[in-house]
């Protein structure tokens, strides 16, 4: 019949492989860990339906997810503050020419190459109370500041964020500079020719038009910050007393420390559902168009 559009079924089958793969690894999984989280489950043994009642525990009578809920609201707090400012002005200052710009694009970026929980090892020996080189330099110039950094409740979880700072500001930074870069050079210089000075331009030019690239940065970030977990366990494991534990660490020790595979599978459950509430705003917002 004339105007009856063919089935392409070549087409189909070559996308047959990529849909079982995505199915196997990313649907079935997630429907699979809805599921033991509606159960009591040890790992090993029978399951025992128990329906919402991991999530009213957890919820209700559990303070150390509160806290965890609590570290990680503060995490991309800081994330989003510092992460953000410290990138951003790393990413201005390496987009103007000056000699050696391309080392220093690499040098402030390589820590981002490094794996997490090796940057826990060295940060590590850098808190080290006794020989660590925090303490030693405050000795060095006469300063009395000794502190066990990581292992007092007060100071634990910033500092592990600074070591995670130390790392996580090169991906940002790299995006930024990409951004900075598709700024037109003729509308700063319009702009110039206006009077405007050069924190005027920065603010009332060169932000709004890399506004897709906040986006960008902010969601990929938060994201992050909900998901820590290696450093955090490299250095603390979620403590002393629990005080830098996270979603991610807190749910890995109810998963395989204490067998309580219901109960670590319904948290996980709730990052995705937080991690959802973030990401479907976010394209519902980069979707629209200007």
């Amino acid at each position: 019949m004339k105007g009856k559009k063919s089935i392409d079924w070549p087409a189909y089958l070559f996308m047959l492989p990529a849909l079982i793969i995505y199915i196997s690894v990313i649907v079935f999984p997630v429907f699979y860990s809805l599921y033991v989280s509606l159960h009591k489950w040890n790992g090993i043994g029978e399951m025992e339906f128990i329906g919402l009642s991991n999530y009213v525990k957890l919820i209700t009578q559990d303070d150390i997810f509160l806290i965890a809920i609590k570290n990680n609201a503060i995490w991309i707090v800081l994330t989003v503050a510092f992460i953000t400012a410290i990138s951003l002005g790393f990413a201005v200052i390496l987009n103007k020419q000056f000699k050696g710009r391309t080392f220093f694009r690499g040098f402030f970026y390589f820590p981002a190459v490094i794996a997490p929980i090796a940057v826990a090892i060295i940060w590590r020996w850098i808190y080290n109370p006794n020989i660590g080189f925090i303490n030693e330099f405050f000795g060095a110039i006469g300063l009395d500041f000794k502190q066990n950094w990581i292992s007092n409740p007060e100071t634990s979880l910033y500092a592990i964020f600074i070591a995670a700072l130390w790392q996580g500001i090169g991906q940002p930074m790299i995006i930024f500079l990409a951004g900075l870069q598709t700024v037109p050079v003729e509308v700063l210089e319009a702009a110039t020719i206006d009077g405007a000075g050069s924190v005027r331009k920065f603010i009332h030019v060169t932000i709004p038009m890399m506004k897709e690239t906040f986006i960008i940065v902010l969601a990929t970030l938060i994201v992050a910050a909900l998901k820590v977990f290696d450093v955090i366990q490299g250095l603390t494991g979620g403590g002393p007393n629990n005080s830098t534990q996270m979603l991610s660490t807190y749910m890995y020790s109810q998963t395989f420390k204490y067998a309580n595979v219901g109960t670590g599978t319904a948290i996980s459950v709730i990052m995705v559902l937080i991690m959802i509430f973030i990401i479907v705003p976010y394209v519902s917002f980069t979707a629209k168009e200007d």
